[in-house]
């Protein structure tokens, strides 16, 4: 593991809100180990080992029932880490792949069989290269017919750059964390309201409503700076909308969040019962499970 990053919680808090039956936990990852699963050569960081069984049982604790594990850039597009959890899941999980515009139709299937519905594309620049609009849409149209979706991760920044790429995309888009916002800036500004109007303009796009330890100025354990955010986009898209740990937490140097009190910000950002029934169970069952 890098040097200057946190391993993941090693006991976390028993959250006190409790999800409701067959919630998931939409947006999670397996590191390695690296013993098994070795990570890639190009790789921009180097995380600590957080494997299926770390990832399974911390699932349980938390009350939750489902996962979707999401390929991460340390390991490229060497998926083998992501397909090992998958089969070992049970039917209990679903996975977001990463994969290069040369992948044969064969390899595609057989990421589905695993339980893959979705391919993931990274624009943040300190955690990847740049790879031209025109390859990221030849792999969307591939994986289309197979009923996937596109994950995209990017900065608040970097939105108005993407949004003539994004209206392309031929598959539903699902948005990691809120599009990374500044919180500093607020609800109202122009930045994140470019994203709310993205939402407004395309039914296509979904987004995950997480990572407050990511986004939040005022930290733990409420991150009640990034509340008002997430709640916003569940209150205006209230099927459009997923939530998840981004357990273990790469790349984090300030601190790392009790998975428990992540769980405790739900009903901040889902205040009703109905709210959080489509959040956690309805709409990942969605697009994952149909």
């Amino acid at each position: 593991m890098d040097p200057d990053y946190l391993p993941f919680h090693p006991s976390p808090s028993r959250p006190a809100y409790a999800p409701p039956p067959g919630a998931v936990d939409a947006h999670c990852h397996v590191f390695g180990p690296e013993v098994r699963f070795p990570y890639a050569p190009q790789r921009k960081y180097t995380p600590c080992d957080a494997p299926k069984e770390t990832l399974f049982a911390l699932r349980d604790y938390l009350g939750f029932e489902r996962n979707v594990i999401v390929q991460a850039t340390c390991h490229g597009t060497d998926n083998a880490a992501l397909v090992d959890a998958l089969h070992a899941a049970g039917g209990r999980a679903r996975g977001v792949a990463s994969v290069g515009p040369d992948i044969a139709d064969a390899e595609l299937l057989a990421l589905h069989e695993a339980g893959v519905r979705g391919v993931r594309f990274n624009f943040v620049k300190r955690l990847v290269d740049a790879t031209p609009h025109e390859v990221f849409l030849a792999i969307a149209h591939k994986v289309a017919p197979l009923g996937w979706h596109v994950v995209v991760y990017f900065e608040a920044e970097d939105l108005e750059d993407l949004i003539s790429f994004l209206t392309r995309v031929p598959t539903p888009i699902v948005v990691d964390h809120m599009g990374r916002p500044d919180i500093a800036k607020g609800v109202d500004h122009p930045d994140f309201q470019r994203f709310v109007n993205l939402m407004d303009a395309l039914d296509t796009v979904w987004s995950k409503v997480s990572c407050p330890e990511r986004l939040s100025l005022e930290g733990p354990p409420a991150y009640g700076d990034v509340v008002p955010f997430a709640r916003s986009l569940v209150e205006r898209f209230p099927d459009r909308v997923l939530w998840g740990t981004d357990w273990p937490h790469p790349n984090m140097k300030s601190h790392m969040p009790d998975d428990g009190s992540l769980v405790d910000v739900i009903p901040k950002i889902a205040p009703d019962r109905a709210a959080q029934q489509a959040l956690l169970v309805d709409n990942p069952s969605r697009l994952y499970w149909a």
